[in-house]
């Protein structure tokens, strides 16, 4: 139950939602006709590496936008006159530093969708032609309209509510929880740029049968045919953990989604929480871990049909896999 402090806090904290609001729907307005015009329900994807960085920023950067909109294009930010001047007089250092780490992921995760053609028109994920394989037309519809364009666009737009709670904090200079997280999240980032890396290589090689020489450090592997007949990677840090990559993803909101929670001005700066009302500002990162959750089934489906592997390769793998990191089928996988 919430209290009647919590609840005129967020009735105080209404309109900074305005905008964000705004611009979630007229996205999944624009992803969904999109996909019905093409046919290739793929154009969340395409945006999916910028909008979380497009919420983060609008909030980091509140000063910057002007107190009203009727002046400026549609869609402009902006931000509403009834919004209170302490949270937009001065920047917020911690929304910045939360900005830059989220620019950082930005342009990690654009480099790989690019570099792996999946900004084409016509590119489609693998994931929704298997969805799509094993349903009707309207119910893949259905699907379409209510998790693809709706649930995946509001996750996106969750995923900058911890900046929207960083704002909302006093403005002062940065705790000692904030550089900390501040590091493990950039390593995250760069722990899951690596992964990356390895798994692009490892693919190339399997398609062409020929080292590249010129990978980045840490994908200079020297894969052999054996790793190329199994079908899936198994080394460098894939020899560690199921899947590297979505393990760093998931860690890395959690991280974003803590940084606001734990400082100094923050609800859990002072005692932990101790009820479901203090865990809600946790729901970005819980919702995010939750599409995991609904994402890993697909790609297991998929590895069946598509890798021709033994039985034996897959009871290897599993068991020279970490254990400590093979926590689940999808969260923290």
């Amino acid at each position: 139950m919430l209290t009647t402090t919590t609840m005129n806090a967020l009735i105080q904290q209404v309109p900074l939602f305005v905008w964000p609001a705004q611009f979630c729907l007229a996205t999944t307005l624009t992803t969904y006709i999109l996909s019905i015009l093409t046919g290739n329900v793929s154009q969340v994807d395409r945006v999916w590496t910028f909008l979380p960085a497009i919420y983060t920023a609008y909030y980091a950067l509140l000063p910057l936008w002007p107190r009203a909109w009727q002046a400026f294009p549609f869609l402009f930010p902006y931000t509403p006159e009834t919004v209170h001047d302490a949270f937009v007089d001065t920047y917020s250092p911690r929304a910045l530093l939360m900005l830059a780490l989220v620019v950082t992921w930005m342009v990690r995760l654009s480099y790989n969708t690019w570099r792996r053609g999946l900004f084409g028109w016509n590119s489609e994920d693998y994931r929704w032609l298997i969805v799509r394989g094993n349903m009707s037309v309207w119910q893949f519809q259905a699907v379409n309209l209510t998790f693809i364009a709706v649930t995946q666009n509001i996750i996106l737009f969750l995923l900058g509510i911890p900046a929207k709670i960083a704002i909302t904090q006093p403005h002062t200079m940065l705790d000692i929880s904030d550089y900390v997280l501040g590091v493990f999240g950039f390593l995250t980032i760069l722990t899951e740029f690596v992964a990356d890396n390895q798994q692009y290589s490892y693919q190339t090689f399997k398609r062409s049968g020929k080292l590249n020489p010129n990978e980045w450090i840490g994908a200079r592997i020297a894969w052999t045919k054996r790793d190329a007949q199994r079908g899936f990677v198994t080394r460098g840090l894939w020899a560690w953990s199921r899947h590297p990559n979505f393990l760093c993803e998931q860690s890395f909101w959690v991280i974003i989604n803590l940084i606001p929670l734990v400082c100094t001005d923050g609800p859990w700066g002072q005692e932990w929480p101790k009820s479901l009302e203090a865990l809600a500002p946790l729901l970005p990162s819980v919702v995010l871990c939750a599409l995991f959750l609904t994402v890993d089934p697909v790609h297991r489906i998929d590895f069946a049909v598509q890798v021709p592997c033994r039985v034996q390769d897959i009871s290897e793998a599993r068991r020279d896999v970490d254990p400590r990191f093979h926590v689940g089928s999808g969260c923290f996988s």
